[in-house]
């Protein structure tokens, strides 16, 4: 069995773009390298060829680690990193060299060493990059820790003559930090992380100009309470926006400092929080797992906590003030649905328990995990609903609104505090509404960036909104004072960007839902019956740019294949656990084919031409995934107790959920270019995983075989299907398989499938 890498360059996540194209081309020379060793060397001019590649990777590498070694010299602080990651690719970059320039045919066919000397270059390599980021990501905190120095100070000052110093540095230094802050945020590849760094720009920039205002008033009117709490306001508001940027560069950690310690800081629920919609989307896989995991130990507490977290989602809508009462009731009415069918469920698989029913759903359990989908789909689309009856006022609130700002202004000129107090109650009650939709428009959006867009326009909105009437009561009580006068109409200027978000934000969220196609639940897709979701996506192919920003997850996932065949054909040469009906040695040839057709996708060859082709291969890679983890589920009754049955149940127990994500991905619907390359970059990351998995419990299978003397024949998963795109091997590994075209045309049948699939 293969020693495991020092450094895995499955466990290296890269985060950002810039780290892509840099080991792009490292990946292409890699990918060059180990594509030779799949066809065999039969002329000295295709071994020198294999030694020039040697050559030019060793001298990449070398050139590489010595700007790595600069930059350790220059930071301590990951210096002793940096030092043994740089050593650790030089030294796999000598290997693969030295392996190049001896290459013969029969040394060069051992699959082991290239494969892990290759995975080890590409993991030190990425490894030495990531420690190069947090150089960068220390650059830019050092730029926050300036502007919060420069915060202090302005807040601090107590004359004109100080703070227009203090301005002009906190000017300088605010320009730096926006320049590196849009910089990451254009090289953060995380949808998410990249529409928060957006929001808190936003915030800092529009911030600015209310900052020197309400500084000038408070200033020019010390005594002034309501002059007091805008200041104040702005200065929380830029201060949340840098404890915001902190959170996005460090991936989820927050900032420790004193800022962090203040009270109305916000915390990470306010930014990572669930959605309705989410909520809903991780109960529906769950529940979709059951086929597989049979509802066994932990299930009911894990499906109770899922629902009981929708239905905590759900009371936004229930609880608000402008849901119709024909809506309230639906959306109570469903969840009690819910509850009752996901007890039905429980129950069918409680009794199969008992009764020790098969390795596969019975017809029963299959059709209570149908209507709780389609019950989960009824609530999904009456909270949709609700959303948009909500959303059609919008138009209406936000002029009033509109028309109460230029009201709050001359009452607060004329100084009338009276109808000032007025005007206040009933603007009050329009930030309210506006904030009601909001919430409900980020329950209901699809897409990680409107989520984000709508939790911060609420908290702008929340924040920001009742501070043009603090202005106001300023002005009220200073008529004459033209710094009032200007500040007021600055938070004014804010209130009307905000309901330009407001507006934007729930156009995009609505047009998104509208376009979504329709779901439709129902049993995993079986070959030749029927395809992914309700209209067939257009095959699409992949153009060079797109084919460099997954090259190396789909590279990583060729070196984990190639490992997985080395290892079977080492067992297969032995002899000693290649049975004739050996369905685990099967079932994983038949996947590693299957991934290493993916990765010439991601080159651009092999039999795979479009992002349709992808998708169905990915189907079959799961549905392959599924039988083989119960053949080694059946196996693993024969394993003894000890450290090496706990190591083949760990691994396997994370099968079915790597399954599930990867179906889910390949099911996923998507509209338009940008959506269809991020679910190609999705599906080749999950099924990067599942081979991963999945070779780790086929070579735990073998150790487990030899060291127990146990006997694979007898094992099975009732169901042979074979995948229509092999990498030239033909479908149906097993003999007697059949699969379906690219447009779902049946192509042969697949005796005894497995009802489960």
């Amino acid at each position: 069995m293969a020693t495991p890498d020092p450094v895995d360059p499955a466990t290296l996540e890269i985060k950002t773009r810039s780290i892509e194209q840099t080991l792009h081309p490292l990946v292409k020379e890699i990918s060059t390298l180990v594509s030779h060793r799949e066809r065999p060397l039969c002329s000295d001019r295709s071994l020198r060829v294999i030694a020039r590649v040697g050559q030019a990777v060793n001298l990449a590498v070398e050139r590489f680690v010595t700007v790595g070694e600069k930059i350790a010299d220059d930071n301590p602080e990951i210096s002793e990193d940096m030092y043994e990651a740089c050593k650790r690719a030089r030294d796999a970059g000598s290997a693969i060299e030295k392996l190049c320039e001896y290459a013969r045919e029969d040394s060069l066919a051992d699959r082991g060493s290239v494969v892990r000397a290759a995975r080890r270059l590409l993991g030190s390599v990425t490894k030495v990059l990531l420690l190069a980021d947090i150089v960068v990501v220390k650059q830019l905190l050092l730029a926050k820790k300036k502007v919060a120095r420069s915060l202090g100070r302005l807040e601090s000052v107590s004359n004109f003559t100080e703070f227009v110093k203090a301005f002009s540095q906190f000017g300088a230094e605010m320009v730096e930090l926006a320049h590196l802050t849009g910089d990451r945020q254009n090289d953060l590849k995380d949808e998410r992380r990249r529409a928060q760094m957006a929001a808190a720009r936003q915030v800092l920039e529009r911030s600015t100009m209310m900052l020197l205002t309400s500084s000038k008033t408070c200033l020019r009117h010390p005594e002034c309470p309501s002059a007091r709490e805008n200041r104040d306001t702005v200065f929380c508001q830029m201060r949340r926006a840098m404890d915001l940027i902190h959170y996005v560069v460090k991936d989820g950690v927050l900032d420790c400092s004193e800022s962090q310690s203040n009270s109305q800081s916000p915390q990470q629920e306010d930014w990572d929080s669930s959605t309705a919609f989410s909520a809903l989307k991780h109960f529906e896989r769950l529940v979709e797992t059951t086929r597989m995991t049979l509802l066994g130990p932990g299930c009911r507490e894990t499906l109770t906590a899922a629902l009981d977290t929708v239905i905590e989602r759900t009371q936004d809508f229930t609880d608000s003030a402008y849901t119709s009462h024909e809506h309230r009731e639906n959306i109570l009415l469903l969840c009690d649905r819910l509850e009752l069918e996901l007890n039905t469920l429980l129950r069918i698989g409680n009794s199969m328990n008992y009764e020790g029913g098969g390795g596969s759903p019975s017809s029963e359990m299959e059709q209570a995990v149908l209507s709780l989908l389609r019950t989960t789909r009824d609530l999904r689309q009456q909270l949709c609903t609700t959303t948009m009856e909500q959303a059609a006022d919008l138009g209406q609130v936000t002029k009033a609104g509109q028309e109460l700002v230029s009201t709050i202004r001359d009452v607060a000129l004329a100084n009338d505090r009276y109808h000032l107090q007025e005007s206040n109650e009933k603007f009050r009650e329009c930030i309210e509404h506006i904030l009601e939709v909001c919430k409900m428009l980020r329950h209901v959006a699809l897409s990680e960036s409107l989520q984000v867009s709508a939790k911060f326009t609420e908290i702008n909105l929340r924040i920001y909104g009742p501070q043009v009437v603090t202005a106001a009561y300023t002005l009220a009580r200073h008529p004459n004072s033209k710094i009032a006068k200007e500040n007021l109409e600055v938070f004014a200027d804010m209130w009307q960007w905000l309901m330009t978000d407001v507006t934007t934000m729930t156009k995009d969220v609505l047009e998104l839902n509208q376009n979504r196609p329709e779901k439709h639940y129902m049993s995993l897709p079986r070959p030749g019956k029927h395809g992914t979701t309700s209209k067939p996506l257009k095959p699409v192919k992949l153009d060079s740019e797109e084919q460099a920003k997954i090259a190396k997850a789909g590279l990583e996932m060729k070196l984990i294949t190639s490992e997985m065949d080395a290892e079977t054909e080492k067992w297969q040469e032995s002899g000693t656990a290649l049975e004739e009906n050996n369905d685990i040695v099967k079932r994983a040839k038949n996947m590693s084919s299957m991934a290493f057709s993916m990765y010439q996708f991601t080159r651009g060859e092999g039999a795979l031409k479009t992002t349709q082709d992808l998708f169905t291969q990915a189907e079959y890679f799961a549905e392959e995934a599924n039988r083989l983890y119960k053949v080694v589920r059946q196996f693993s009754y024969q394993v003894p107790g000890g450290a090496h049955k706990k190591d083949l149940l760990e691994n396997l127990d994370r099968v079915p959920t790597y399954v599930q994500q990867l179906q889910f991905t390949v099911k996923n619907p998507t509209v338009g270019k940008a959506a269809t390359f991020t679910k190609v970059d999705n599906v080749i990351q999950e099924t990067k995983n599942l081979m991963n998995v999945i070779s780790k419990v086929v070579t735990t299978c073998f150790v487990c075989a030899t060291k127990y003397n146990l006997d694979f024949r007898g094992l099975s998963a009732h169901g042979t299907g074979g995948s229509p795109y092999r990498g030239g091997e033909g479908a149906g590994a097993d003999g007697d398989g059949g699969g379906a075209g690219v447009d779902g045309s049946k192509t042969g049948s697949a005796p005894g499938s497995d009802p489960s699939v």
